[in-house]
């Protein structure tokens, strides 16, 4: 069963392009040779930390957004933990929260779609601005 993840993990600050290129390629294909799909990466940056990790107070922030299974994200952790550039990395499922979201953004169109429809025109027997009279 295929789910939406978001990996994200710090290398070390000091970390040239190229080898944050190589790390990323590697992760690409062993999500490929696993059935996944890698849906988006991006680099955010070095950044500061909050608290110092492994003597570093800066680190280079890259997220994935992929799509696989759990044997997946447990090879692709597993590497990480591995991989002496990287100083911490985190995994989240996202496809839970996406339905969550879609679901809301569907009840909401909806809403508008009703509200969006005009209001009846009055008879050209009523004149406008006048409610017709009560009987009692």
């Amino acid at each position: 069963m295929n789910r939406t993840y978001e990996l994200m993990f710090i290398v070390r600050p000091d970390m040239p392009e190229e080898e944050q290129d190589k790390l990323i390629s590697t992760l690409e294909t062993a999500v490929t040779t696993s059935g996944g799909q890698m849906k988006n990466v991006e680099k955010m940056g070095k950044r500061h930390l909050a608290y110092s990790v492994r003597r570093f107070r800066d680190g280079l922030y890259i997220l994935l957004t992929l799509e696989g299974s759990g044997g997946l994200i447990h090879e692709l952790e597993r590497r990480l933990r591995v991989t002496e550039p990287v100083i911490k990395f985190l995994t989240v499922r996202i496809d839970e929260e996406q339905k969550r979201l879609d679901k809301i953004k569907a009840i909401r169109d909806s809403r508008r779609k009703v509200s969006a429809t005009p209001a009846p025109a009055p008879t050209p027997s009523e004149p406008a601005g006048e409610a017709p009279a009560a009987t009692a």
